[in-house]
């Protein structure tokens, strides 16, 4: 979604200028968009008909440049993710999920230290776009981009409430090992070091 808006936007456009575009954004950091994965991606969106190139130029020894523009089935598919992003909730695919799942497995000591570690790194991160701030970078976005930067800092504030919260309770010995899991030899080892 993120190239084909670009390239709408832009149009017609050289790859280099969309990968500059979205690092301008912080892309990387927060839609997964890794820089060398950009020319992949126009490529096979080109491959399926929703850009079209419209011209390779190369100027001197420098290498070829394409320039794109989407097309009618790109700007379509365009609409249709923006659209279904902004109406419809999805649910994000945090790994920290995974391993919640499994917090008997640590040693309470350590799923206490894990959970204060974790909102040590987001605060860390809000501080950081707050840094940002005074410094003037986000002056330099659109606001709806400035927008997005705190709405990040909002639901980290949320998740660090969270986390102290948790582990909080951990630490102060509340039970979190349900008493009705099958009784499996690796259910009864963690039940053990949970309860010591």
């Amino acid at each position: 979604m993120m190239i084909l808006g670009l390239v709408s936007w832009m149009q017609p456009v050289h790859g280099y200028d969309v990968r500059r575009e979205l690092l301008s954004w912080s892309a990387d950091k927060w839609a997964n968009i890794q820089p060398g994965s950009i020319y992949h991606a126009l490529r096979k969106l080109t491959d399926d008909g929703l850009l079209r190139e419209v011209t390779t130029e190369q100027v001197g020894s420098r290498p070829a440049r394409t320039t794109y523009e989407i097309t009618p089935a790109g700007q379509e598919e365009f609409n249709d993710l923006l659209r279904g992003y902004w109406w419809e909730i999805k649910p994000g695919n945090d790994p920290f999920f995974a391993a919640l799942a499994f917090l008997p497995a640590l040693p309470r000591e350590e799923a206490a230290a894990a959970l204060r570690n974790r909102a040590a790194q987001l605060r860390v991160a809000n501080d950081g776009v707050e840094v940002a701030a005074e410094k003037g970078w986000l002056r330099e976005k659109p606001p709806h981009v400035t927008w997005m930067f705190e709405l990040m800092v909002a639901r980290n504030e949320g998740e660090i409430a969270w986390c102290d919260w948790v582990a909080g309770l951990i630490e102060s010995g509340v039970s979190y090992v349900s008493e009705t899991m099958p009784k499996h030899p690796g259910w009864q080892r963690w039940r053990k070091q949970v309860e010591q």
